[in-house]
């Protein structure tokens, strides 16, 4: 048995079950449910498995993670990005997928994966499904099965599963997706691997802008401020910005302007953490005023600073401040 640097859990089976619970709560932690397994401590995750269970989808889920994420990495190439992931003071962990597309040099994987954990800690992750799922799956998404040619499909599953063997009994953590959807295959990398979630809160984009200039095509949600007094119109706050103290001093003293912030806070409260536990790293709030200069600017920066408070990566846009 090779040397494991790090402590590595038991190969063990997951059901959809124990995937499911709820966060409440405006929070940017993404901590663990109550009852959610141990969470892996590894530098490496090398996610394989048979073509259709959801191999993609979990790559995904450890990219919004945080991890530095390969797929279809050649096999003869993994010893050589463990080393520059090791070495590397910008990536913190990383995974990648290997699978059947490999061909001949798949056989060469277990090996290579034995030699990789007596280096650093490593965590082989096997995913698989009923023939049945799989031959549903395909039949819906209608992607040629990797081994291909003329074989049917059913025969192309039942001789990849039998290819992947060696592999299967390999692995630290064995995961039937059969039951499986894509937002319960996210649930489960966040419950086993949340310290690198912990990590990374979600990233809220709040982002000012003009109607006279279009709508932000990636906007999550919008909001039009328009309703609020216009200080454009008042000679000494034309030419200056909602990032004025005296411009935002004007737009606060409207009492709609305080109750627009108590709704808008109420309504984030109740949002964000369904966003989180859906999966979503990223959400984008756009706030629209006629010229995008005055009262979407003072809503932006406020929102973000309240949200700032509440421990979320803020990122602050003024698209047309400057037009």
């Amino acid at each position: 048995m090779p040397k494991r640097l790090a402590r590595q859990p038991s190969k063990r089976k997951l059901s959809p079950s124990s995937a499911r619970g709820r966060r409440d709560g405006l929070s940017s932690s993404n901590a663990p449910r109550p009852g959610a397994p141990r969470p892996f401590e590894t530098d490496l995750v090398i996610v394989t498995g048979m073509s259709g269970s959801g191999k993609g989808s979990v790559l995904r889920a450890f990219e919004d993670l945080g991890f530095y994420c390969v797929d279809n990495l050649p096999v003869d190439l993994i010893p050589k990005f463990a080393e520059l992931v090791r070495s590397s003071r910008d990536i913190a962990r990383a995974a990648l997928v290997v699978d059947i597309r490999e061909g001949e040099a798949l056989e060469r994987f277990p090996a290579i994966f034995r030699e990789l954990r007596q280096k650093i800690p490593a965590l082989l992750i096997f995913l698989h499904a009923r023939d049945s799922v799989l031959l549903r799956r395909f039949s819906e998404t209608r992607r040629p099965h990797p081994l291909g040619g003329d074989v049917p499909l059913r025969q192309g599953i039942a001789r990849e599963r039998k290819l992947l063997t060696t592999i299967h009994n390999l692995a630290d953590l064995v995961v039937d997706t059969s039951h499986f959807n894509v937002h319960e295959l996210r649930t489960f990398v966040s419950d086993h691997f949340h310290a690198a979630a912990a990590q990374r809160p979600m990233l809220i984009s709040c982002v000012s802008f003009g109607y006279r200039y279009g709508i932000p095509p990636d906007s999550d949600l919008v909001f039009d401020v328009r309703f609020l007094p216009n200080p454009n119109y008042i000679p000494q706050f034309h030419d200056k910005t909602g990032k004025d103290p005296k411009v935002a001093r004007y737009i606060r003293s409207f009492p709609q302007t305080d109750e627009f912030n108590q709704h808008i806070s109420e309504l984030l409260a109740y949002l964000i953490p369904h966003y989180v536990r859906e999966g979503k790293s990223y959400l984008t709030l756009a706030f629209g005023c006629t010229g995008g200069r005055h009262r979407s600017v003072m809503i932006a920066e406020t929102v973000a600073k309240n949200l700032a408070k509440k421990g979320f990566r803020i990122k602050t846009v003024h698209r047309d401040i400057a037009k």
